[in-house]
């Protein structure tokens, strides 16, 4: 009974709840909190709806297609499937736990603060969901602007260098995707995403198309070498701000692989998979090390962000490597795909809990050096265990959520080769060293500033927080079949159509 319309009312809803408690504005502070929170939590309530009446083998779900612009043959095109649907309930939740961290601590504009996650939040759901080429680059470039004034406004002290560096990095690698857009519609007399895939397109057509979608979606993951807007944008937003970019936005660039670059160009990610490949590679191990040195609490988890996606990455494109390109002739290739996909949503949930966690940290200290520390669970041994779990989950401890996605990627590469398995298992011990170095200069060790013995522990708000992501790193890591029953189906067909167009251009 929801298929026509559940979509938009989980894009939209939050999209004018957000003016709403803009309407409200400064009037009353309890007003806006209250109103945003009922928004938030009606959207994931909705997203709750779409995953218990999703079919994990029906292809794509909840399709809505309504005319938008006649006279260029562009749609409102809407649905999910097994790629997009947990994206969906996990911007959900990632805004309401961000909602309700904002309870406290942000006292200036709040009402546009509030607003302004709950406008990028149907922004987001929007990219997930968009089915036409042109109403995704429309969610894809307008949920810049909400983030932009969050850490312009909200920030820390370089918050300008930082905010126009992070619009600049996205922005220019999406005119790129823009022009293959556009060049698909040539070709496919359409701006349906689903149009564009098979299209058999030129060799040297794919390699360009690919280059361009490359452009686009590796700034986002981020990938390195364009990596460095996000240890800038991380430390200068507000808690909120690094929660969403960390959780959600960096998940919009590997979504992007998965939707287009792979079944739109499969003979270019074929040919170019070794350049995507050391590109993960050295994310996962130079960029793990550079996270070793740092001494500001949000700049590790940040660099560690982008080690951990580069997981993601490496599990997408080692299928092309050893003939993993069928689901059915080598498991490796679905459990290096599965594997990255997983890590998606594990990376979610444990680097939201981290930078909450810092925010905790931040609130009572103002200060994210990790040399003013110490000594931290003498006075706040509840938040000490929960910092003590996410950070042993960021390292990829068996039981967790981040064991299991990068497991299946190590297991999965291995097929492909001794060497890329080799080289991403070393993060399991890069992830241990600095994750470990943060909890003992931070949670144990010596009492380095004398305000750590005025601390307090979490309170009830806090509590709740930590506790629900605890549930879902746990969770995850114990029985992650409730995520791999649902993503899998769609990332086997995806293999097999993949594999299948191969074949047709080896046979040409």
């Amino acid at each position: 009974m929801f298929d026509g319309w559940l979509l938009s009312l989980i894009i939209w809803v939050p999209i004018f709840g957000g003016a709403a408690v803009l309407a409200v504005g400064a009037r009353s502070p309890q007003a806006v909190r209250a109103l945003a929170t009922a928004v938030a939590g009606l959207t994931f309530l909705l997203t709750l709806v779409l995953w218990i009446g999703f079919d994990p083998g029906a292809g794509m779900q909840f399709v809505e297609k309504r005319s938008w612009v006649p006279s260029f043959d562009i749609h409102y095109h809407l649905g999910v499937d097994g790629i997009s649907m947990p994206l969906v309930v996990l911007t959900a939740f990632a805004t309401l736990l961000v909602v309700v961290a904002a309870w406290r601590g942000i006292e200036y504009r709040l009402a546009q603060y509030m607003g302004a996650f709950l406008i990028m939040e149907g922004l987001m759901v929007g990219v997930f969901a968009a089915l036409d080429a042109i109403l995704f680059y429309v969610f894809w470039e307008a949920m810049l602007v909400p983030m932009f004034l969050l850490i312009g406004i909200w920030g820390g002290t370089n918050r300008i260098y930082a905010t126009i560096k992070f619009f600049l990095y996205t922005f220019l690698g999406s005119v790129l995707m823009l022009i293959a857009f556009l060049y698909l519609r040539w070709q496919a007399e359409s701006f349906g995403v689903l149009d564009f895939h098979g299209l058999g397109l030129p060799f040297e057509a794919q390699i360009l198309i690919f280059l361009a979608l490359l452009a686009a979606f590796a700034v986002k993951v981020p990938m390195w070498p364009v990596h460095t807007w996000l240890p800038d944008a991380h430390t200068e937003a507000p808690t909120g701000g690094s929660v969403i970019l960390a959780a959600i936005t960096l998940k919009m660039g590997a979504y992007g692989f998965l939707r287009f670059a792979l079944p739109i160009a499969p003979e270019a990610s074929q040919e170019l998979a070794w350049l995507v490949i050391a590109m993960s590679l050295i994310a996962i191990v130079y960029i793990g090390l550079v996270a070793m040195v740092q001494e500001d609490m949000k700049r590790l988890i940040a660099y560690s962000s982008i080690a951990h996606m580069g997981f993601a990455t490496l599990g997408f494109f080692v299928v092309f490597q050893a003939g993993l390109t069928s689901a059915s002739g080598g498991d490796g290739g679905l459990l290096a795909m599965t594997g990255g996909y997983v890590q998606l949503i594990s990376h979610g949930f444990i680097s939201a809990a981290l930078f909450l966690c810092v925010g905790v940290l931040y609130d009572r200290m103002h200060t994210r050096n990790i040399s003013d520390y110490g000594g931290v669970v003498n006075r706040m041994p509840i938040f000490a265990a929960f910092f003590v779990v996410f950070a042993m989950a960021n390292a990829g401890l068996p039981g967790t959520s981040g064991f299991v996605g990068e497991f299946m990627v190590i297991l999965g590469s291995y097929q492909a080769s001794f060497w890329y398995a080799a080289i991403a298992g070393l993060t399991l011990i890069v992830g241990a060293a600095y994750s470990l170095w943060l909890v003992k200069r931070v949670v144990f060790g010596p009492v380095a500033n004398e305000r750590v013995d005025q601390l307090r522990d979490l309170d009830g708000r806090e509590l709740l927080l930590l506790g629900v992501l605890a549930v879902a790193v746990i969770g995850l890591g114990v029985y992650p079949a409730v995520l791999i029953e649902v993503a899998e189906p769609t990332l086997v067909a995806l293999l097999e159509d993949v594999s299948a167009m191969l074949s047709l251009a080896a046979a040409r």
